[in-house]
């Protein structure tokens, strides 16, 4: 089976943990792959596209294309398969007004149209029904192989709270920063970790300002106490999939999450990590974990068990093959 893989770029993580961890495991197992960007330019666009049919199977990752590009992909492509990790069919969370009449009908046309569409999680699933029953909900995954267990540390410096994501997101933690102005004068013993390409200001709350990148990303991940992931209640939101969490729960690092979307999947309240809404919830959730090293090492080993059970590429690796095949087999 050959089939092409149309992506953003190398460096958007829903492109590498949604398809480019997968392409060994592909390999293995007998498909041609190869790995395709979006381009810019119209021709060049239309000159790849013209050689779809030399593919038994073309996968796009999040790209929503006009009516008039589909439908020029549709002539050429044998099968197509659509995977999208956001809710793309909204604005982001940024915007004055979620609803985007343009990207719902691209989002429409194409549901429609492709053979079948992979869904990130059960909310994104839902917005594809109304189009399409060709429709499976795999989440995103963690290839565990890539870490190992967290080394049990013996604390003489301060505790780190951790936060790493894309700029476009350190807008959720901004909201968290008089939380933890407050925190600090009750328990002037930690740090805020930033592994961004952007920084906040903490005030009095020491920061640490780290430039994300791939090779230091698991050691970045390690340094972390605590894990945080914020968000507000909306449509957008309510589509991610929760990859921050993932990420901490590889290393074995407790989470404290707004219990928004797909985060009340993974995280069970006082369980794996803690539920936190108003700036009270998120102050004793945090303190709590501050204040109780065992608590943050049980939450933190049932996380990577929770990753082992429904979230690891071992899962769901296998699961994607089998749609894959089902696909381009008709």
């Amino acid at each position: 089976m050959k089939v092409g893989f149309l992506i953003h770029s190398l460096a958007v993580s829903g492109c590498r943990y949604r398809v480019l961890q997968y392409i060994p495991f592909f390999r293995e197992q007998g498909m041609e792959t190869s790995l395709h960007f979006f381009m810019e330019n119209w021709k060049a666009r239309r000159k790849f596209y013209d050689s779809l049919r030399h593919y038994d199977l073309f996968f796009i990752h999040r790209r929503l294309f006009s009516p008039a590009e589909l439908w020029y992909i549709r002539r050429r492509a044998k099968k197509i398969v659509f995977d999208f990790d956001d809710a793309i069919m909204y604005r982001s969370s940024s915007a004055k007004h979620p609803h985007s009449l343009s990207r719902r009908i691209k989002f429409a046309y194409m549901t429609r149209r492709v053979d079948f569409v992979i869904a990130g999680n059960e909310f994104l699933k839902s917005e594809v029904l109304p189009y399409t029953s060709k429709v499976e909900v795999i989440p995103t995954s963690i290839d565990l192989s890539q870490y190992g267990s967290k080394e049990p540390v013996n604390h003489r410096g301060p505790l780190t709270i951790g936060w790493l994501g894309s700029s476009s997101t350190l807008k959720y933690l901004e909201r968290l920063m008089p939380t933890f102005e407050s925190l600090y004068q009750r328990y002037p013993h930690f740090q805020l970790k930033i592994v961004c390409d952007q920084f906040l200001e903490g005030g009095r709350v020491p920061v640490v300002k780290k430039k994300w990148s791939a090779q230091e990303e698991e050691a970045d991940l390690r340094s972390f106490d605590i894990g945080l992931m914020p968000l507000t209640d909306d449509l957008w939101s309510r589509g991610k999939c929760g990859l921050k969490i993932l990420q901490y729960y590889t290393v074995e690092v407790p989470v404290v999450c707004t219990p928004v979307g797909v985060n009340r999947e993974i995280v069970e309240d006082g369980v794996n990590g803690f539920w936190a809404q108003s700036e009270e919830e998120w102050t004793r959730s945090i303190l709590k974990l501050m204040q109780d090293d065992n608590l943050r090492r049980e939450m933190g080993l049932k996380g990577r068990k929770t990753v082992e059970k429904s979230y690891s590429l071992e899962i769901n690796a296998p699961r994607l093959l089998n749609v894959l095949k089902k696909v381009a087999q008709g």
